[in-house]
């Protein structure tokens, strides 16, 4: 990665403002149901810690809209953080103000610091310098590391970085580019794209972007109903958005054209209704009742596409087959999960949903690589610049 990294930097005795990705989901009780993206952020923070800095560390929590919500607060993050790190986690009320100022003058080095949910204040998505600069105000070094995040131009992502001496990428950051940003543009081939979900408009820039570089494309998920019915045949009530099919049979013949070997389900698994406990049926996609709706793939989809995924050396999944939340519908995710798992390949799954269903099917251990952004993920892998990426400065400057 060309951007300058924590590797770069001396921290020792400095004030180290870490924007984490610490939007994780809770649970009724308002404790952490799933910390997965507390402890990717920890190699950074250890190192933070180890060179004897002042760690202050800020994220933001689901969408309290610049308003202060207690159940969006950060403080069972603090625990969960403190039980990681194995040692004390200051908590502040704000994230700005005097009363943040005097607790951030009373650290001493490898002490942390969390800073309370920056979205409760509307500067920070508005990215409003004012606020920026009394974020940067309170370190003298600043890292990203929140690349769930990183596709926000928001104060914490671009405006520190104006108003702070040094910025670089941490651990977690640099690991997701490389991950995602190499498998792109120097895969090892056969390169496998599964893409699934539930609208082709979600994933244009990404089925543009991959079509140009993968040796194989597999769809699943609602998007490939939109595809099938593009070649005219009947969907039922499947899910399908009528002003893409020109689309859809515009990527399918790019494929063709230039040998990209393009897969879709043959069958798959309908129900009379969406309703938990509504009759289902396996049938091939020819055949598809008319006011039945397809919620995932079938067995005959499932054996294809694991075929088509043996050979592979890097896979690269975002998006799931099916309705997986609903375990009549969840098979065919879980399948591929487990397919793509035991592939002897660079393994890559885009974050969000997938991430889950990797989780659900018990594999996340046996993939090569996790993102833990989804929405940054698809940007990246569409070739977009991320804002937070952009912001930072280049290893050479």
């Amino acid at each position: 990665m060309h951007k300058r990294t924590i590797e770069d930097l001396q921290l020792s005795n400095k004030r180290v403002i870490i924007r984490a990705d610490f939007n994780v989901p809770l649970d009724d009780s308002l404790q952490v149901a799933d910390d997965t993206r507390i402890r990717s952020t920890l190699p950074t923070i250890n190192r933070a810690i180890d060179e004897g800095a002042k760690v202050i560390l800020c994220s933001h929590l689901g969408r309290p809209k610049g308003r202060f919500d207690p159940k969006l607060s950060l403080a069972p993050v603090a625990k969960r953080l403190q039980r990681w790190l194995g040692k004390d986690v200051l908590f502040a009320p704000d994230c700005v103000g005097p009363s943040v100022e005097k607790l951030v003058a009373r650290m001493k080095p490898g002490d942390v610091l969390l800073l309370e949910n920056l979205r409760f204040h509307p500067g920070e998505e508005k990215n409003d310098d004012e606020f920026s600069k009394a974020l940067a105000s309170l370190g003298d070094v600043y890292i990203n590391d929140a690349f769930g995040a990183a596709h926000r131009a928001h104060a914490s992502i671009v405006g520190i970085p104006k108003f702070i001496k040094e910025s670089a990428a941490g651990y977690l950051l640099k690991k997701e580019i490389e991950y995602l940003e190499g498998a792109v543009e120097n895969p090892i081939r056969p390169f496998v794209a599964i893409l699934g979900g539930a609208k082709v408009s979600g994933k244009i820039g990404v089925i543009e972007n991959l079509g140009k570089k993968v040796d194989k494309v597999i769809i699943g998920g609602g998007m490939a109903f939109t595809f099938i019915k593009a070649m005219g045949l009947e969907i039922g009530n499947s899910l399908v958005e009528n002003d893409m099919l020109d689309f859809a049979k515009g990527v399918q013949e790019h494929a063709f054209s230039r040998g990209v070997k393009f897969y879709l389900p043959v069958d798959c698994v309908v129900a009379a209704s969406r309703e938990p406990g509504a009759e289902t049926k396996i049938v091939p996609v020819q055949e598809i009742p008319k006011d039945w709706y397809a919620l995932d793939i079938g067995p005959a989809s499932v054996k294809l596409f694991t075929e088509a995924i043996q050979n592979a050396k890097t896979i690269l999944w975002n998006g799931p087959m099916g309705v997986f939340e609903m375990d009549a519908f969840a098979r065919g995710t879980m399948a591929i999960a487990h397919a793509v798992a035991n592939a002897y390949a660079l393994t890559i799954v885009g974050g969000g949903d997938t991430a889950l269903a990797v989780h659900r099917a018990g594999e996340s251990e046996n993939m090569s690589f996790i993102s833990t952004g989804g929405g940054a993920a698809l940007e990246l892998l569409e070739g977009k610049a991320l804002p937070g990426l952009v912001a930072l400065p280049d290893r050479n400057s």
